[in-house]
């Protein structure tokens, strides 16, 4: 394996842990990008890697981009990322949670852990048995925590609408045609509230059953995961894994707007200039989904209640607003300015 100094994702990172454990078979990395506003705060992910240079390369990717939302999102933290590798079977046991819980705290709050993708509330107590550097736990009624999926679908929801108004001048997403790639949490929730505004939906997820179940919840159609990209529509909501969006399926997309749940949707920095130079209006992933993270901030501060949180999410689309008037005035693409503002927040600059 490779060092990770010479990953083309490393950025200076502060922290690149690699997590064994024997008895409960736990392989993992953990990589703190960034603690210059804060400790590295960011989910840890449960998924089967093809090869383990992968999930080193997941890692320090999601890692860097948590620090970029997390001063996007104005939060007193930094940038962190875990990945647990799972095996082809995905075989989960509360012994690996609590073998990472222990790495986790091991790290001494340079990095604080929560739900991502594979990940659920109740692995995270597991791992709360051996540290308290973690955040999205269950919580009571009307306070923060919690699955911070229905916080992030908020926050897409209304950077969707955004993305409308913004390229389409429309105040409402009824009569709209939007292709969301997904069907989990937050493409649920998203797909729900677009629904209910009267919008007109494609739904597409490796998961067959899960895609027809929501479908039929919002009177949409299921697409095939290899043709979610092609459909026409006016709106295309990658709301699944990232690296989505590489010179090949830019040049096929037929939509005006890309506004999503992804991380890291741009395969490379030099597909958001693509997108511009085809007029796709893009709304940066990690601007515009940072309500779950905005929700667990707020757990692990304690500083705010649902309404703050609720109040703080509803942040997301002046920020958006901010970049695409930085990026019509300057000719630059959203994906780079949304990134010289993180890096300058970042003290990168």
């Amino acid at each position: 394996m490779q060092s990770p100094w010479d990953y083309p994702d490393f950025d200076d990172h502060e922290v690149v842990h690699f997590v064994t454990d024997r008895q409960s078979g736990l392989k993992a990395v953990i990589a703190v990008h960034s603690t210059h506003l804060g400790p590295g705060a960011g989910g840890v992910r449960f998924w089967h890697y093809a090869k383990s240079a992968d999930a080193v390369a997941d890692a320090l990717r999601l890692s860097r981009g948590m620090s970029f939302k997390n001063a996007m999102a104005g939060l007193p933290l930094g940038g962190g990322k875990g990945v647990i590798l799972a095996d082809s079977a995905r075989t989960k046991t509360p012994g690996m949670f609590e073998a990472f819980g222990r790495a986790v705290e091991g790290l001494g709050g340079r990095y604080i852990t929560a739900e991502d993708v594979g990940v659920n509330v109740a692995d995270l107590v597991t791992v709360s048995k051996h540290t308290k550097y973690v955040s999205g736990l269950p919580a009571a009624e009307g306070a923060v925590g919690g699955d911070p999926g229905p916080h992030t679908s908020y926050g897409i929801y209304l950077g969707v609408k955004a993305a409308v108004k913004r390229k389409l001048g429309k105040d409402s997403l009824e009569g709209l045609h939007i292709a969301i790639q997904g069907a989990g949490s937050v493409a649920g929730g998203l797909a729900r509230r677009a629904a209910k505004d009267g919008a007109r939906l494609s739904i597409a997820d490796i998961d067959a059953a899960r895609a027809h179940r929501l479908a039929d919840e919002v009177q949409g159609e299921v697409v095939a995961p290899e043709a979610i990209m092609t459909v026409e529509a006016d709106v295309f909501s990658p709301c699944a894994l990232g690296a989505i969006l590489t010179p090949e399926s830019i040049a096929a997309l037929r939509v005006p707007v890309i506004a999503g749940a992804a991380n890291n949707q741009l395969l490379t920095p030099a597909e958001g200039a693509l997108l511009l130079e085809r007029g796709i209006l893009y709304a940066p992933d990690y601007v515009i989904n940072a309500g779950g993270i905005i929700n667990v901030a707020s757990e692990y501060l304690g500083d705010g209640d649902e309404a703050t949180v609720k109040a703080r999410i509803e942040q997301i689309p002046g920020r958006l607003e901010a970049i695409w008037d930085e990026s019509e005035a300057s000719g630059r693409d959203p994906a780079a300015v949304a990134d010289a503002m993180a890096m300058r927040l970042l003290g990168r600059a």
